[in-house]
């Protein structure tokens, strides 16, 4: 069963540059499509759409948490 969830990530400025959603969505097998993304020189801001097994997407989140990404739940983010 796949799931769908949206959420909105917050960057640090220190990971702005690296591939940290190609590392997560390789990692825990999930599809990410960015539908919404600011970035400045100091902060990244992405709306993403990830989809995958409910329990990939959880491991998806912990692990951009992990990385030091701010993972904020957008309301009516899981559908199936």
């Amino acid at each position: 069963i796949m799931a769908k969830k949206i959420v909105h990530l917050v960057f640090p400025q220190k990971l702005i540059k690296k591939p940290v959603i190609y590392s997560m969505a390789k990692k825990h097998n999930v599809i990410p499509n960015i539908r919404r993304a600011k970035v400045t020189q100091t902060i990244g801001e992405v709306t993403l759409e990830l989809i995958g097994s409910k329990e990939n997407l959880e491991k998806a989140k912990k692990y951009l948490e992990k990385q030091g990404v701010k993972v904020e739940p957008i309301v009516g983010d899981i559908i199936e």
